[in-house]
């Protein structure tokens, strides 16, 4: 209602649907004063909380703020060229593949002819050089051979490794899961990589299809490291959020000292780990304070990193009582752990 109608105008009934209208929107509007003037009081308390960084939060290091690096130390000692190279520099390679050895024919101010006896070694370094990179294509030419007895037809054998189907090898193949798995490369600069550095012309699509193929080859080694998962008395466990061909999912990952697996699902929930774990349930269990993490062994330890975080933010935040103590205590566990091996039993216990 925008203005106010000529209430002389109105009937008694007219005016009672009025003043509900009006007293119903007053109740709406109310409530809506109220939740604004809660968030708001949110937002400002959130004003003297100090920023969430990879120390003290669940921030990765990548979103975290860099400082200025400092000005290198100026180099000291002889330089590459010197022959005692003492003071730094790269030591020469113990059998080069080649060696040029430059010697003056004549004086360089007089002309004259200078012996081997009037020279003497002014300088040794290396020079490394990258070779060449080119494909090396094999071109397989089978035949087949048709019986005159039997009519039957034979297919010449052919080498391992140079079977039909893929033109792809598997060293090339290793190389590109190598390249996209641990350097994170993706198909496109991938594919971009082995043409301008190999001359090797892949496509994206040609890539998917070589790592989908080598998926079952590796099958077995994610049954052995899960087998050993299945059996271990330690597991430390831990997730976090990723994005899956356009849609959120969660990155699991189970190790302990021996093994390590990464277990990608659309789930937060419980339900991956009975999955991974498939009825084991480890005498001792390390992980964060998050829900879904518990109860899955005999004992639960709390891991120390993340309370270790959380006790930065509190500092950060003004505590000057509980945080710093306890940040210490952390500290020194951490400390402890590094040489307990070392440590008698008596000594652990203390």
């Amino acid at each position: 209602m925008i203005q106010l109608p000529d209430l002389s105008c109105l009937s008694h009934d007219e005016k009672d649907a009025l003043i509900r209208a009006l007293w119903a929107q007053n109740r709406a509007l109310t409530a809506q004063v109220q939740i604004l003037t809660a968030r708001v009081a949110e937002l400002e308390a959130r004003l003297g909380e100090p920023p969430k960084t990879p120390d003290n939060s669940s921030v990765p290091p990548s979103q975290g703020k860099k400082s200025n690096r400092g000005e290198k130390p100026k180099r000291k000692g002889p330089r590459q060229g010197s022959l005692g190279r003492k003071g730094g520099g790269r030591p020469l390679v113990e059998n080069p593949d080649e060696t040029v050895i430059a010697r003056p024919v004549c004086c360089a101010h007089c002309q004259s002819a200078l012996d081997e006896a009037d020279q003497t070694l002014a300088g040794r370094y290396d020079k490394f050089e990258l070779p060449k990179v080119r494909p090396i294509v094999t071109r397989v030419e089978r035949y087949a051979g048709h019986c005159r007895c039997y009519g039957h037809t034979t297919l010449a054998p052919v080498p391992e490794g140079l079977e039909p189907g893929t033109p792809f090898s598997l060293n090339i193949v290793a190389l590109t899961i190598y390249l996209r798995v641990t350097h994170a490369i993706s198909y496109r600069r991938l594919s971009r990589l082995m043409l301008e550095l190999f001359g090797l012309a892949i496509s994206e699509g040609a890539l998917d299809t070589a790592f989908r193929r080598a998926v079952p080859c590796l099958d077995a080694e994610v049954s052995a490291i899960l087998a050993r998962l299945r059996r271990a008395r330690v597991v430390c466990s831990d997730e976090t959020g990723v994005r899956i061909a356009g849609q959120n999912a969660w990155n699991w990952v189970f190790q302990n000292g021996e093994v390590v697996i990464h277990v990608i699902r659309h789930s937060r929930a419980a339900s991956v780990v009975h999955e991974v774990l498939d009825g084991h349930r480890p005498v001792l269990w390390v992980s964060d304070l998050y829900s879904a993490q518990q109860g899955h062994a005999e004992e639960w330890q709390i891991c120390l990193a993340h309370q270790l975080r959380d006790c930065q933010f509190a500092i950060e935040a003004g505590d000057t009582a509980f945080a710093p103590r306890m940040k210490m205590l952390l500290l020194r566990a951490f400390a402890l752990a590094g040489r307990r091996h070392r440590l008698a039993e008596s000594t652990r216990r203390s």
